[in-house]
């Protein structure tokens, strides 16, 4: 029996088993409450960008922050967010599990195939962050419905709502249940691959990082708090740009199903027919800036977040961490 893959940098890779699940789930719904709150108003603009429709098609981003603040506000930067933060902990939760389980499951099964280490750190990281979107969908997507139509009041077509318990019951009022749904089908297209290529992105730039640096098995080498995040916000940053950039259409199109609710039934082929329609190719592409912008300061403040989160919920008696 082959043994368990283990990673080059062990202080800085720790895997679910070293981990304290109860101060992990705690300490993280706050962590990330506090990053999702500093990175909300860029979704909001993108959200916005996406759903543009006359004369708003051709608005910039600032152009769009300035109308937000001139119409609400500070707090038009943060409709929906309430709706948000009610759903990142067990989100997260759900996520975050099925993303550890499957990555050690996913690189024992590389290691019985003898995989090189880069490339089973894709596959593993790959694999847990695709399966961990297709599960988490199930809570995300109607907290992303009602988010986003809370985003978009004001807009051209926008329906106006009281706040997000009042969303949720227009909606199921007008669509049932399945109203909630709205472009699940779309959002696990959009988010799972998004999600395994962000996973798999990072997981092997940081190998490579490590390499770079002189961090192997072999070396023994311990790294210093400072490398760990350089290395860590440079895969953000490398997943980021490599996610945000395949994906970005299926994203456009995604949220158009889920917040233009004023057109009967729309469905993905036309949906982006009419885009190809209205403004061409770059149609698919519309909010890609703030979407990459998202993506990469999300990116790099999660991962960071979320690695600095696991080296603080590692367990007393963890061996590797008492050296």
């Amino acid at each position: 029996m082959a043994a368990q893959q283990k990673p080059g940098v062990p202080q800085a890779e720790i895997n679910w088993d070293r981990l304290d699940k109860t101060k992990f789930y705690l300490v993280g719904a706050g962590l990330f409450s506090g990053v999702s709150a500093a990175l909300y108003p860029i979704t909001v603009v993108k959200t916005r960008m996406q759903v543009a429709r006359g004369e708003a098609v051709n608005m910039k981003a600032p152009a769009i922050v300035r109308s937000i603040l001139s119409t609400d506000g500070v707090r038009g930067l943060y409709r929906g967010f309430g709706t948000v933060v009610a759903g990142t902990v067990p989100s997260r939760v759900v996520f975050l599990t099925t993303l550890e389980t499957t990555k050690i499951a996913a690189l024992n099964l590389t290691s019985k195939l003898n995989f090189p280490d880069t490339t089973a750190a894709a596959i593993a990281n790959g694999a847990a962050g695709f399966l961990s979107s297709v599960v988490s969908q199930f809570i995300f997507v109607p907290l992303d419905v009602v988010s986003q139509r809370l985003m978009v009041q004001g807009t051209p077509g926008s329906t106006k709502y009281a706040g997000g318990i009042d969303a949720v019951r227009q909606i199921v009022k007008a669509d049932g249940i399945r109203g909630l749904y709205r472009g699940f089908g779309m959002s696990v297209i959009t988010y799972s691959p998004t999600s395994g290529v962000w996973w798999a992105s990072y997981g092997t730039s940081q190998r490579v990082f490590w390499r770079a640096l002189g961090y192997t098995e072999e070396t023994h080498k311990i790294p210093s708090q400072s490398e760990m995040v350089l290395v860590q916000a440079a895969g953000g940053l490398v997943a980021a740009a490599c996610a945000s950039a395949l994906t970005a259409p299926f994203d456009t199109i995604k949220t158009r199903l889920q917040v233009l609710s004023s057109e009967g039934n729309p469905t993905v082929v036309g949906t982006a027919r009419q885009l190809l329609q209205d403004d061409g190719w770059k149609g698919l592409y519309r909010g890609l800036v703030p979407r990459f912008l998202s993506m990469t300061l999300w990116g790099s403040a999660m991962i960071i977040s979320y690695e600095y989160l696991k080296r603080l919920s590692v367990k007393k008696d963890d061996p590797i961490m008492s050296t």
